[in-house]
C-alpha cells in the first residue's frame, strides 16, 4: 500500500524531471522580498520560485480592501469561497473540498476549535497581519491531518524600527459595527516585540423578518497579542508569543413553538516558545513548543426560566504540542527534518468521557536544485496515532524554467484527515426530535443499550470492531507562469480524489419512528478544476487582476449507478424520470464557475489610493429537493450572484489616514439560502501612526 503510494506519486514527477535542462533559478536561497513563502517548505522561497501553487496576500492588499476579519478578505481570492456554518460563522472551500479539509494555522502553529468540522474564520481580525500565505493542494506531508485541501498561514506584525512605534485605528460601519485596533512596537538592541489588541462589536444583522432570531445576533470579541523576541546572539534567537480571544454573542433559538433566549461565550488561548539555533552557515535548528486550548459555553432557557437540552452545552479542547527541527544546507539542496508530538484532548457536551488523542511525527524533505533551471522538492511524513491506522504521506514537486519568462510546474501530494472526536465518541439524542447520533467507537455499546431497553424497532448488522479510517487523497497539480513586463499571468490544473469518506448513516430504527445516526468510511469523492490568475499594471498607478476558477466536485459512486439505469429524480408534473450522467450537477454547495476582477488605483499627487473588487459566484445546489440524495439539474439551485466591494484611503501627512467604502456595494441577499452575506455594509475608517 505505502509502495504504491510512492509510485504513484513518484514515477510522473520522475518521468518530468529527466527532460528537464539548465537555467538559473533562486530555488533555496533566502530572499529579503515581501513574498517570502515560508508555509510551502518551511523555508525562505520567493513566490516566483515555488513549485507548489501557492499565492500571497500581503499587508497592503489587507489594508486596501477595508475589512474588519479574515472571512471577509479571503472571499475575494481566487479559487476560495467562504461558506456558512450553523452558527453564523464562515469556513472556506479550497479546490471543491470543504472547509473541514482545510488547515489554518497562524505564525505556523495550528489553531483548533471547529464547528461538525469548519473552523469559523471570522474569529480572526486583519488588524496585525503582515501578510497570508495559501498553498493549495495536498500538504500532509508538512502538516498531517487537516491539510488534505491546502494551508493557509497567517503571519502577524513584528517591529522593524528602533524605538517605540505604533498604530491606532478605529472603525465604524453598517449594522452598528465598531472595530478598534492598537500596536505598540518597541525595538532596544536585542530585545524587541509587538503588542496588539482588537475590539471587534456588531449588532448582527437578520435576512428574516418573519421570526423572532436574527440570522447572525450580536456579539462582540475581543483579541490580545503580545510578541516578544530576544537576540542572544547574532545566532540564537527567542520567541514567546500569546493570543487571547474572547467572544460574547446573543444565543436565541425558537424550538418547537417555545422561544428560548441565552448567551454564548468562546474563549481561546494560544501560546507558542520557540528557540532558533545557528550553528554554522550551513546547518541551524528550531526547538518549538506550543499549546492552545479553545473552549464555548452556551445556555438556553424559555421565559419561565426554564432552561432547554439541560441548561448548558460546553466544549473545551487542549492541544500541546512540542516539536524540533533541523535544516541542512548540502551545496544545491537544504534537507529539512522534523519530530514531534501531538496531545490532544476534548471534554464537551455529549462525550461520556474526556476523548484524549496522542501521535507521534516525523517528516523529512529535500529540496534540490541539481541545475540552475531544474528544482525539485520530495518530502514525506510518517504520522503515529492511538485512534486511528498510522499514515504515511509523501509529496513530490518540480518546477522547471523554460525561458526566462516561462515556468512549469507540478506536484502530486498524499493527504489525509483524521476522523475527529465527534466522529468516534458523540453520544446525542435530541430530545425534542427523537433522533439519536453516536461516534463510532461508541455506537456499538451505545446500540446495544438501547436495544436492551427496548427502544430500536432494527438495526442494521454493521461491523464496529475496525477502526474507523482516516479519509485521504492524492492531488496531482499541473501548471505555469508567465511574466513580462507590466504582464503577468499563471494558471494550474488541479485534482483530487478522496477515498474513505467520512459520511452518516443510518445504523438503527427507533420505536418511535426515528433513527439512530453514525459515522462510516461511505463513499468516495472526485474534484477537479483549472484556475487561473493575471496582473496587468498601467503607468505605475493603476494595477488590474484577474481570477477565475472552474470547478467539478462529484462522486463517482453516483455516475456509475446513473451508467447502470438505477438513478431517477422528480421532474416536477412530469413525474420521475431516468437519468443521465450529464444531468448529474455535482456535490452541494460548489459553483461551477468562481471569478473576481481587481482594480487599484493611487493617484499620487493626492495621495490617494483607490480599489473596487468584483467577485462573482455561478449556481449552485444547496440539498437534493427531488426525492434523491445529490445535485441533479432537476434540483432547485441557488442563482449566480456578484459582490462588488469599493474602498478609497486618503494618507494625510505622515502619520494619518481616512478610509471610506462599501463592502456589498450592490445590496445584494438572498434570504432564504445564502445566510454568510449580510447586505450592504457603509464603513468609515481613521487611523493615527506614531
Amino acid at each position: 500500500m505505502l509502495l504504491n503510494k510512492f509510485l504513484a506519486i513518484g514515477i510522473p514527477l520522475l518521468c518530468f524531471g529527466a527532460f528537464a535542462q539548465e537555467q538559473k533559478q533562486d530555488s533555496i536561497k533566502p530572499e529579503a522580498l515581501h513574498e517570502v513563502f515560508i508555509t510551502a517548505t518551511r523555508t525562505n522561497r520567493n513566490l516566483q520560485s515555488l513549485p507548489l501553487p501557492g499565492a500571497v496576500i500581503d499587508s497592503a492588499t489587507i489594508m486596501r480592501a477595508g475589512v474588519n476579519r479574515l472571512s471577509e478578505l479571503l472571499a475575494e481570492q481566487t479559487g476560495l469561497v467562504t461558506v456558512p456554518d450553523f452558527g453564523g460563522g464562515e469556513g472556506l472551500q479550497m479546490q471543491g473540498l470543504d472547509s473541514a479539509y482545510t488547515l489554518i494555522l497562524i505564525d505556523g502553529v495550528p489553531l483548533v476549535g471547529r464547528s461538525a468540522g469548519t473552523f469559523d474564520l471570522s474569529r480572526i481580525t486583519v488588524g496585525n497581519i503582515e501578510r497570508i500565505e495559501i498553498v493549495k493542494g495536498a500538504s500532509s506531508s508538512l502538516y498531517g491531518s487537516e491539510a488534505l485541501a491546502g494551508v493557509i498561514n497567517i503571519i502577524t506584525k513584528k517591529p522593524e524600527k528602533e524605538g517605540v512605534n505604533g498604530a491606532v485605528s478605529y472603525r465604524y460601519g453598517a449594522f452598528e459595527t465598531h472595530d478598534g485596533n492598537a500596536t505598540l512596537n518597541f525595538k532596544r538592541k536585542k530585545l524587541y516585540g509587538t503588542v496588539f489588541a482588537n475590539h471587534f462589536a456588531t449588532n448582527g444583522y437578520d435576512l428574516v423578518n418573519t421570526d423572532d432570531t436574527k440570522t447572525v445576533e450580536a456579539y462582540n470579541n475581543t483579541t490580545l497579542q503580545p510578541k516578544v523576541f530576544y537576540d542572544f546572539s547574532g545566532n540564537v534567537k527567542l520567541t514567546t508569543s500569546v493570543r487571547l480571544f474572547n467572544q460574547k454573542q446573543d444565543y436565541n433559538q425558537t424550538v418547537e413553538g417555545i422561544y428560548y433566549t441565552g448567551d454564548a461565550e468562546i474563549d481561546e488561548v494560544n501560546a507558542q516558545l520557540r528557540l532558533d539555533q545557528k550553528w554554522s552557515s550551513g546547518f541551524r535548528t528550531e526547538y518549538e513548543l506550543y499549546t492552545t486550548n479553545y473552549q464555548t459555553h452556551q445556555y438556553l432557557e424559555n421565559y419561565n426560566g426554564q432552561p432547554y437540552d439541560e441548561g448548558n452545552t460546553f466544549y473545551n479542547q487542549w492541544l500541546l504540542r512540542p516539536e524540533f527541527r533541523g535544516m541542512l544546507n548540502l551545496g544545491r539542496g537544504l534537507l529539512t527534518t522534523g519530530v514531534g508530538m501531538n496531545y490532544e484532548t476534548l471534554n464537551r457536551s455529549y462525550f461520556a468521557n474526556r476523548a484524549i488523542f496522542n501521535s507521534q511525527y516525523v517528516y523529512t524533505q529535500y529540496d534540490y536544485s541539481p541545475t540552475d533551471k531544474l528544482n525539485v522538492l520530495a518530502g514525506a511524513r510518517f504520522d503515529n496515532h492511538n485512534r486511528y491506522s498510522s499514515q504515511l504521506s509523501p509529496k513530490l514537486a518540480v518546477r522547471y524554467d523554460v525561458s526566462g519568462n516561462f515556468s512549469l510546474k507540478t506536484s502530486m501530494g498524499y493527504g489525509y484527515k483524521a476522523p475527529d472526536f465527534r466522529q468516534l465518541y458523540f453520544d446525542f439524542n435530541n430530545a425534542a426530535v427523537g433522533y439519536t447520533v453516536l461516534g463510532y467507537n461508541v455506537a456499538e455499546e451505545n446500540l446495544d443499550k438501547l436495544e436492551a431497553q427496548g427502544l430500536l424497532s432494527s438495526r442494521l448488522p454493521l461491523d464496529f470492531s475496525t477502526p474507523l479510517k482516516a479519509e485521504s487523497s492524492v492531488n496531482y497539480n499541473f501548471g505555469g507562469s508567465y511574466k513580462k513586463g507590466s504582464f503577468s499571468a499563471e494558471g494550474n490544473l488541479f485534482y483530487n480524489t478522496i477515498s474513505n469518506l467520512i459520511d452518516t448513516r443510518i445504523v438503527a430504527d427507533k420505536t418511535n419512528g426515528q433513527n439512530v445516526f453514525s459515522y462510516y468510511n461511505v463513499n468516495k469523492v472526485n474534484t477537479y478544476g483549472l484556475e487561473a490568475n493575471a496582473t496587468y499594471k498601467l503607468a505605475g498607478d493603476f494595477r488590474v487582476t484577474a481570477g477565475y476558477q472552474y470547478l467539478i466536485a462529484k462522486d463517482p459512486g453516483v455516475i456509475d449507478r446513473i451508467k447502470a439505469g438505477e438513478e431517477y429524480a422528480v421532474n416536477g408534473s412530469s413525474g420521475s424520470v431516468l437519468l443521465k450522467t450529464s444531468d448529474y450537477f455535482g456535490l452541494p454547495n460548489r459553483s461551477r464557475h468562481s471569478a473576481n476582477l481587481k482594480l487599484y488605483y493611487t493617484l499620487q499627487p493626492w495621495k490617494t489610493d483607490f480599489s473596487l473588487r468584483v467577485v462573482y459566484r455561478s449556481k449552485y445546489g444547496l440539498a437534493s429537493t427531488n426525492g434523491n440524495d445529490y445535485i441533479d439539474k432537476y434540483d432547485n439551485f441557488v442563482a449566480g450572484y456578484f459582490i462588488v466591494n469599493l474602498s478609497a484611503i486618503q494618507h494625510i501627512g505622515k502619520n494619518f489616514l481616512v478610509q471610506a467604502g462599501a463592502n456589498n456595494l450592490l445590496d445584494f441577499t438572498n434570504e432564504a439560502q445564502i445566510s454568510n452575506i449580510s447586505g450592504r455594509q457603509w464603513y468609515a475608517k481613521v487611523q493615527y501612526n506614531f
